[in-house]
Protein backbone atom coordinates (compact mmCIF):
# COMPACT_ATOMS: atom_id res chain seq x y z
CA UNK A 1 0.00 0.00 0.00
CA UNK A 2 1.36 3.43 -0.90
CA UNK A 3 1.78 6.24 1.59
CA UNK A 4 -1.11 8.16 0.01
CA UNK A 5 -3.32 5.09 0.15
CA UNK A 6 -2.40 4.44 3.78
CA UNK A 7 -3.06 8.11 4.62
CA UNK A 8 -6.46 7.93 2.92
CA UNK A 9 -7.45 4.74 4.77
CA UNK A 10 -6.39 6.23 8.12
CA UNK A 11 -8.24 9.47 7.45
CA UNK A 12 -11.38 7.59 6.40
CA UNK A 13 -11.16 5.34 9.48
CA UNK A 14 -10.80 8.44 11.67
CA UNK A 15 -13.90 9.98 10.08
CA UNK A 16 -15.93 6.78 10.53
CA UNK A 17 -14.85 6.53 14.15
CA UNK A 18 -15.64 10.18 14.90
CA UNK A 19 -19.02 9.97 13.11
CA UNK A 20 -19.81 7.07 15.46
CA UNK A 21 -18.94 9.19 18.49
CA UNK A 22 -21.08 12.07 17.20
CA UNK A 23 -23.94 9.66 16.55
CA UNK A 24 -24.05 8.66 20.21
CA UNK A 25 -24.32 12.33 21.13
CA UNK A 26 -27.27 12.66 18.72
CA UNK A 27 -29.05 9.70 20.29
CA UNK A 28 -28.24 6.88 17.87
CA UNK A 29 -25.92 3.98 18.53
CA UNK A 30 -22.28 4.13 17.56
CA UNK A 31 -22.41 1.22 15.11
CA UNK A 32 -25.39 2.68 13.25
CA UNK A 33 -23.51 5.97 12.83
CA UNK A 34 -20.32 4.18 11.75
CA UNK A 35 -22.20 2.15 9.14
CA UNK A 36 -23.74 5.37 7.86
CA UNK A 37 -20.31 7.02 7.64
CA UNK A 38 -18.83 3.99 5.86
CA UNK A 39 -21.59 3.90 3.25
CA UNK A 40 -21.73 7.67 2.91
CA UNK A 41 -18.06 7.65 1.89
CA UNK A 42 -18.13 4.46 -0.18
CA UNK A 43 -17.76 4.76 -3.95
CA UNK A 44 -19.95 1.71 -4.61
CA UNK A 45 -22.84 0.14 -2.66
CA UNK A 46 -21.67 -2.42 -0.10
CA UNK A 47 -23.14 -5.75 0.99
CA UNK A 48 -23.80 -6.74 4.58
CA UNK A 49 -20.68 -8.94 4.46
CA UNK A 50 -18.54 -6.04 3.27
CA UNK A 51 -19.90 -3.77 6.02
CA UNK A 52 -19.21 -6.51 8.60
CA UNK A 53 -15.63 -6.97 7.38
CA UNK A 54 -14.88 -3.26 7.12
CA UNK A 55 -16.16 -2.43 10.63
CA UNK A 56 -15.40 -5.79 12.28
CA UNK A 57 -18.98 -6.27 13.53
CA UNK A 58 -21.31 -9.25 13.76
CA UNK A 59 -23.89 -10.14 11.12
CA UNK A 60 -26.76 -9.45 13.53
CA UNK A 61 -25.38 -6.05 14.46
CA UNK A 62 -24.80 -5.14 10.81
CA UNK A 63 -28.21 -6.40 9.70
CA UNK A 64 -30.12 -4.61 12.48
CA UNK A 65 -28.38 -1.29 11.91
CA UNK A 66 -28.56 -1.46 8.11
CA UNK A 67 -32.33 -2.03 8.29
CA UNK A 68 -32.72 0.83 10.76
CA UNK A 69 -30.77 3.16 8.46
CA UNK A 70 -33.05 2.08 5.59
CA UNK A 71 -36.06 2.89 7.82
CA UNK A 72 -34.61 6.35 8.49
CA UNK A 73 -34.34 6.85 4.72
CA UNK A 74 -30.57 7.30 4.89
CA UNK A 75 -29.78 4.09 2.96
CA UNK A 76 -31.28 2.45 -0.11
CA UNK A 77 -31.27 -1.24 -0.84
CA UNK A 78 -29.69 -1.95 -4.20
CA UNK A 79 -30.05 -5.18 -6.11
CA UNK A 80 -27.55 -6.25 -8.73
CA UNK A 81 -28.38 -8.53 -11.60
CA UNK A 82 -27.20 -12.06 -10.89
CA UNK A 83 -26.59 -11.35 -7.18
CA UNK A 84 -28.70 -12.77 -4.38
CA UNK A 85 -27.18 -10.43 -1.82
CA UNK A 86 -28.54 -7.01 -1.01
CA UNK A 87 -26.28 -4.03 -1.33
CA UNK A 88 -26.67 -0.74 0.50
CA UNK A 89 -26.11 2.76 -0.77
CA UNK A 90 -26.20 5.90 1.37
CA UNK A 91 -27.96 9.14 0.56
CA UNK A 92 -25.01 11.40 -0.17
CA UNK A 93 -26.73 14.74 -0.61
CA UNK A 94 -25.98 16.52 2.68
CA UNK A 95 -29.14 18.63 2.66
CA UNK A 96 -31.32 15.61 1.94
CA UNK A 97 -29.62 13.68 4.77
CA UNK A 98 -30.31 16.60 7.12
CA UNK A 99 -33.96 16.73 6.04
CA UNK A 100 -34.48 13.00 6.53
CA UNK A 101 -32.79 12.99 9.92
CA UNK A 102 -34.79 16.02 10.98
CA UNK A 103 -38.10 14.42 9.93
CA UNK A 104 -37.27 11.12 11.62
CA UNK A 105 -36.14 12.71 14.88
CA UNK A 106 -39.27 14.86 14.88
CA UNK A 107 -41.43 11.77 14.40
CA UNK A 108 -39.61 9.77 17.07
CA UNK A 109 -38.90 12.47 19.67
CA UNK A 110 -40.68 15.76 19.17
CA UNK A 111 -44.14 14.48 18.22
CA UNK A 112 -44.46 12.14 21.25
CA UNK A 113 -43.19 14.88 23.60
CA UNK A 114 -45.70 17.33 22.14
CA UNK A 115 -48.51 14.79 22.60
CA UNK A 116 -47.60 14.38 26.29
CA UNK A 117 -47.50 18.14 26.83
CA UNK A 118 -50.87 18.58 25.13
CA UNK A 119 -52.40 15.80 27.21
CA UNK A 120 -50.96 17.21 30.45
CA UNK A 121 -52.24 20.69 29.58
CA UNK A 122 -55.73 19.41 28.75
CA UNK A 123 -56.00 17.18 31.83
CA UNK A 124 -55.10 20.01 34.22
CA UNK A 125 -57.12 22.78 32.56
CA UNK A 126 -59.95 22.88 35.13
CA UNK A 127 -58.08 22.04 38.32
CA UNK A 128 -58.14 24.98 40.73
CA UNK A 129 -55.30 24.20 43.16
CA UNK A 130 -52.33 26.55 43.04
CA UNK A 131 -49.99 23.67 42.23
CA UNK A 132 -52.18 22.53 39.32
CA UNK A 133 -52.43 26.09 37.97
CA UNK A 134 -48.64 26.48 37.99
CA UNK A 135 -48.25 23.05 36.35
CA UNK A 136 -50.90 23.86 33.72
CA UNK A 137 -49.23 27.20 32.92
CA UNK A 138 -45.84 25.49 32.51
CA UNK A 139 -47.35 22.77 30.28
CA UNK A 140 -49.05 25.43 28.16
CA UNK A 141 -45.80 27.35 27.68
CA UNK A 142 -43.84 24.19 26.91
CA UNK A 143 -46.51 23.02 24.46
CA UNK A 144 -46.50 26.39 22.67
CA UNK A 145 -42.72 26.29 22.38
CA UNK A 146 -42.61 22.65 21.22
CA UNK A 147 -45.39 23.36 18.74
CA UNK A 148 -43.35 26.27 17.36
CA UNK A 149 -40.24 24.04 17.11
CA UNK A 150 -42.32 21.36 15.38
CA UNK A 151 -43.67 23.83 12.83
CA UNK A 152 -40.18 25.24 12.22
CA UNK A 153 -38.85 21.70 11.76
CA UNK A 154 -41.60 20.93 9.24
CA UNK A 155 -40.92 24.18 7.42
CA UNK A 156 -37.13 23.75 7.33
CA UNK A 157 -37.31 20.14 6.18
CA UNK A 158 -39.69 21.01 3.36
CA UNK A 159 -37.58 23.82 1.90
CA UNK A 160 -35.07 23.39 -0.90
CA UNK A 161 -31.52 23.99 0.29
CA UNK A 162 -31.19 27.37 -1.38
CA UNK A 163 -34.32 28.74 0.33
CA UNK A 164 -33.29 27.32 3.71
CA UNK A 165 -29.85 28.88 3.39
CA UNK A 166 -31.38 32.26 2.50
CA UNK A 167 -33.62 32.08 5.58
CA UNK A 168 -30.72 31.05 7.80
CA UNK A 169 -28.57 33.90 6.51
CA UNK A 170 -31.37 36.38 7.28
CA UNK A 171 -31.71 35.00 10.81
CA UNK A 172 -27.97 35.06 11.41
CA UNK A 173 -27.28 38.37 9.70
Amino acid sequence: MTDASTQFEQTRDDFISQWGVMGTQWGINRTMAQIHALLMTAVEPLSTDEVMAELNISRGNAHTNLKELVNWGLLRIITKKGERREFFEAEKDVWEMFRRIMRERKRRELDPALAVLTRCKEETAGIESEEAKVFHKQMTELEEFMSFVSKMSDRASSLPQSKAMQMAMKLLG
